[in-house]
């Protein structure tokens, strides 16, 4: 039976604005919390990006379902062995219900150092060897690494969760799925792509979870919902890579003149159509994942919680 979740948006919520959805969300029946994990929104309109690591602290002691990063980037702006210590703290402070996903990352948020923007294939070789550090700091001994990317020097973990979180790690391409079937714990993705999910378990993943999350924006008017997603989310509707090099939001908001509201329109569900929403659900069960994460465009009202709950979610539970 697939599972309905809540996806938080650090990019456009400010810390206790995310606390006050998530406990809307549990008690709207959603079964799990997705977090966004940004150091820069994708547009200045979004308006935020809290520091995703207190905020998840604030979570633990507000909600009791399960919390997923989506996605920490564990290879550039913040060394693994920061992100193992981080994501074994919140494993502690949730009490075994913190799941780590992970990602190779967006130039937006990883090339604040100054570092290079490594390619597509070396991106994904950070990540392989970042998640190995991850868990061999998780194991609870004495750490020396010294890999091809990451230097590990006599570190130890000394708080430590009776067990691990799971690494889910985000696919996009055969490349990164086959990587996920590989070395993580599941998948984890933005878009309904059955290939992905195929290949994910041709590789090796049948067998493990597979989370896909997206957006929406209900309200009363569906014209008034498209506009409010084209001013805060058009950047979602770019095609191709641009999403992975851009690297301010200003470069997102001039790759998104493009994209018209019908864009929008056509590709998100907005406004109060019960089938709409039903149907945008339906794509991601109907594709193959087991678990499905919600997130509302814009101010989020506890009527918005109110319609998923009472029109959509037993009806994709039925």
């Amino acid at each position: 039976m697939t599972l309905f979740g809540y996806f938080l948006s650090c990019e456009e919520h400010d810390p206790d604005e995310l606390l006050r959805q998530a406990e809307l969300a549990e008690r709207a029946g959603f079964e799990g919390l997705w977090i966004s994990d940004h150091f820069h929104p994708w547009l200045d309109e979004q308006g935020h990006s809290p520091f995703v690591w207190s905020v998840i602290g604030g979570l633990s002691q507000r909600v009791s379902i399960p919390v997923t990063t989506a996605v920490t980037c564990p290879t550039t702006r913040v060394h693994p062995a920061i992100i193992a210590q981080a994501a074994a703290t919140s494993q502690v402070m949730l009490k075994g219900r913190f799941r780590l996903g992970v990602g190779s990352g967006e130039a937006l948020n990883e090339h604040i150092l100054g570092g290079p923007w490594p390619p597509t294939s070396v991106r994904l070789e950070m990540l392989e060897e970042s998640i190995e550090v991850l868990r061999e700091l998780w194991s609870g001994k004495m750490v020396t690494h010294r890999g091809r990317h990451y230097t590990v020097d006599t570190a130890r973990i000394y708080t430590l969760p009776d067990t691990p979180p799971p690494i889910h790690v985000s696919a996009y391409g055969p490349k990164s799925a086959g990587l996920a079937a590989r070395v993580g714990d599941g998948l984890v993705t933005t878009k309904p792509d059955k290939d992905v999910l195929d290949r994910f378990r041709e590789a090796g993943g049948e067998g493990k979870p597979t989370l896909g999350g997206f957006k929406v924006c209900w309200g009363p008017d569906e014209d008034e919902a498209v506009k409010t997603v084209h001013h805060r989310w058009r950047n979602e509707q770019i095609p191709g890579e641009a999403g992975q090099v851009l690297q301010v939001p200003r470069h997102f908001a001039g790759a998104a003149e493009l994209v018209t509201e019908d864009t929008v329109r056509q590709n998100v569900a907005c406004g109060p159509d019960v089938d709409r929403h039903v149907q945008m659900v339906k794509t991601y069960v109907d594709a193959g994942f087991d678990e499905v994460y919600i997130n509302q465009v814009g101010p989020t009202s506890p009527e918005f919680f109110d319609f998923y709950k009472n029109e959509i979610l037993p009806r994709v539970r039925g």
